[in-house]
């Protein structure tokens, strides 16, 4: 599966085709061109839920270029926040809004997207989803549907101990 671009969403499930149509409709890829966006999260891999959002990862260079970029193609969207913090040592920029039926979350940090752990995350769902089935797919959606996030409900489906979250990032499915 190449995740480098948002087609495969078009021939997806009704939610990927929504997802795509909403993304494309208003041009979100294009106005992000110059921070590498990618799409993660649950959607892409088919493990959402209803409360799921979008989830675009962002490569700022400039943190100021992604911080007036980022405002003003989408600051005037519904329910539009934008925040900035610290996450795994990395400066972080975070931006929320409603467009269609979808909440959306844009998160920027100052290194290439492939390196995110959310992108690593998703690569190494998809393929513990690719390689375990269709059971096992359902049985992820279901503990999400119960309250678990992703990461600790594949950390509790594959027995993994510790922090799901590097767990997952060393899990080589030897297990």
């Amino acid at each position: 599966m190449i995740f480098d671009n948002i087609e495969y969403l078009r021939d997806g499930n009704d939610k990927q085709k929504a997802a795509y149509h909403t993304l494309t409709d208003y041009k979100i890829f294009e106005k992000l061109k110059d921070f590498s966006p990618l799409l993660t999260g649950t959607i892409p891999i088919n493990i959402d839920t209803d409360e799921s959002d979008l989830d675009i990862i962002c490569y700022w260079k400039s943190k100021n270029e992604f911080l007036s970029t980022i405002t003003k193609e989408f600051g005037e969207l519904e329910n539009f926040t934008l925040t900035e913090q610290r996450i795994n040592n990395y400066e972080t920029i975070l931006a929320n809004f409603n467009l269609g039926n979808f909440k959306i979350e844009i998160f920027g940090q100052n290194r290439p997207t492939k390196e995110q752990e959310s992108y690593k995350h998703m690569i190494i769902e998809y393929e513990i989803l690719r390689t375990r089935g269709e059971k096992f797919r359902q049985e992820i959606v279901r503990l999400k549907k119960e309250g678990l996030k992703t990461e600790p409900a594949f950390g509790k489906l594959l027995g993994l101990e510790g922090n799901p979250y590097e767990e997952l990032l060393k899990y080589n499915g030897a297990k």
